[in-house]
């Protein structure tokens, strides 16, 4: 089986291929100048197909993150897997960037920056949405978690921040989407909160 995973909804772009339970390629692309790392999905993904010398084709299955995160990486993400599974026929995995961290991490309190004095909270197994901040807190101190959040939380809440880890994020998401596959118009993005308007 030949999985595509790419994710472009954390703090940089994580693509990976492999077949079966080998990695064939594997790529972390920073934000370049001004452009934001999700402008180079396409020409990684092209890239890391051809150079394993497989088509678009071979793809069976496709797995990315749905969020929460940025809101343009987390469209980007959904809206290429869905065109590529569509186009491809082939099967697609959402996976929600808080259990890929959590998994990746082998935390089991994960809290990311949901503004407005709340954090997107993943707790015990479960994704709980956006939560205060004096909550997570409480729940923290509740019992002894591995917390892992973000630069910006971390002062308040403890644990470690996954930007400054050197997490397995691709092959994570990889291994996660197994059992999840469904058809490409069931793949729909986590916005736990509504995106910004304006």
């Amino acid at each position: 089986m030949i999985t595509l995973a790419f994710d472009t909804c954390l703090d940089k772009m994580y693509a990976l291929i492999k077949k079966d339970e080998q990695i064939l390629s594997s790529r972390i692309v920073e934000n370049h100048d001004n452009k934001y790392h999700s402008a180079f999905l396409i020409s990684t993904l092209q890239e890391i197909i051809s150079e394993n010398g497989l088509k678009p084709q071979d793809i069976d299955l496709i797995a990315v993150n749905i969020g929460p995160g940025s809101f343009t990486g987390i469209r980007a993400c959904t809206t290429v897997a869905r065109v590529m599974a569509q186009q491809l026929n082939c099967k697609v995995s959402g996976v929600s960037s808080l259990e890929i961290l959590a998994h990746a991490s082998n935390c089991d309190l994960v809290a990311l920056d949901a503004r407005k004095s709340c954090a997107y909270l993943y707790v015990d197994g479960e994704i709980k949405g956006a939560v205060p901040l004096e909550e997570i807190k409480e729940i923290i101190n509740s019992k002894p978690y591995k917390v892992l959040t973000d630069t910006k939380l971390q002062p308040v809440l403890g644990g470690k921040a996954y930007e400054n880890e050197d997490l397995p994020i691709g092959e994570t998401l990889a291994n996660l989407a197994h059992g999840k596959a469904g058809d490409w118009q069931e793949l729909k993005p986590l916005y736990i909160q509504p995106p910004p308007m304006g």
